[in-house]
């Protein structure tokens, strides 16, 4: 006899459904059954709010339905989009995710590692800066943006042809004499390509450039040194800038704008990543778009492919670009007042 106030069995589902418990272990654990069947349990299931014990089918299946996602932060946005896609694809396959920021130490990246590990999760996700990361062979990995091995797949987007595709848009909008500017890590990884797409482009495209380059952690201000040193009588040496990412457009915008450059009368600009203004209205500047969204589902379905023979070293999905109000083909680009 079921005491008063006690939380439904799948006994009491069963007993309501008027179907075998067989018949409910099947539906709550997602296998085929007739359809007449699976309404009644789902009813009963829903009147008696009944809660499924996700913890005892994971012991029973050997799995514990997690997976942990580990990034730099969520402060970036395109840290933050990421998470934000890959645990939607996550839901969708009834698993959750264990969010790890690292603040881009490399040290507690696998610190993180190590206890996602112990945890016993079914799998990580990655966008890791530690070159010397171990991962144990049985923990399936999918890194993103950085090859780590012949064994684990790497997400990215096409970062060369992104890189290409600036120069030339820059090119197509009238640009001659355009510059590069980059903060990123010394590290090998897919973004770097980046830097060598956006030469071939000015190559191709008879384009001369310059490159200000620094690493991770330095500060944003030798930028704005850079660009004044280029300044004279008024006038910047550049008509277009393309910034490896939009976090970098949007400090070189308010740069020229305290150095009195105009953005884009006087010089046009193009960042990477595709970030919007609350993440879902304009785009902060002209950007070269990563599909955030695809990246997202290929990690997690890499992720649960078993057989390691089928999984490919390196997905490189395409980019595309889109204006916003940086370079002159935007449709809100202020008009020059002279």
């Amino acid at each position: 006899m079921k005491k008063e106030n006690s939380a439904p069995t799948m006994k009491d589902v069963a007993r309501e459904a008027g179907v075998a418990l067989g018949t409910v272990s099947k539906v709550v654990n997602g296998l085929p059954v007739g359809e007449s069947y699976r309404l009644r349990v789902e009813e009963a299931i829903r009147k008696l709010n009944y809660q499924i014990n996700s913890y005892a089918q994971g012991l029973k299946a050997n799995k514990t339905y997690t997976v942990a996602l580990l990034i730099p932060n969520t402060r970036e946005p395109f840290f933050g989009l990421l998470a934000y896609h890959i645990n939607l694809a996550l839901l969708k396959r009834h698993y959750r995710m264990l969010l790890l920021c690292t603040d881009s130490d490399s040290a507690q990246e696998q610190e993180y590692i190590t206890m996602a590990q112990q945890n016993k999760v079914d799998g990580i996700i990655g966008l890791t800066y530690n070159p010397d990361l171990i991962i144990e062979e049985n923990t399936p990995f999918v890194s993103v943006d950085r090859s780590l091995g012949p064994k684990i797949p790497c997400v990215a987007c096409d970062n060369f042809a992104g890189g290409q595709l600036a120069a030339e848009k820059l090119a197509d909008l009238g640009c001659r004499h355009v510059a590069f500017l980059r903060a990123g890590s010394a590290l090998n990884n897919e973004p770097n390509k980046r830097k060598a797409g956006f030469e071939n482009g000015c190559l191709s495209r008879s384009l001369t450039y310059e490159m200000k380059i620094i690493n991770d952690g330095d500060s944003y201000e030798e930028f704005e040194v850079f660009l004044k040193e280029h300044i004279s009588e008024g006038k910047l040496a550049f008509d277009g800038i393309f910034c490896v990412n939009d976090g970098l457009a949007h400090f070189t915008r308010n740069a020229l704008s305290r150095l009195g450059v105009r953005v884009p009368q006087d010089v046009q600009l193009i960042g990477f990543d595709g970030t919007r203004y609350f993440g879902n209205s304009n785009y902060i500047c002209s950007t070269i778009v990563q599909p955030v969204a695809e990246m997202a589902e290929i990690c997690v379905e890499l992720l649960f492919q078993e057989s390691m023979t089928t999984k490919p070293p390196l997905v490189c999905l395409p980019v595309t670009y889109a204006c916003g109000g940086t370079t002159l083909d935007s449709d809100f680009a202020e008009p020059d007042q002279t």
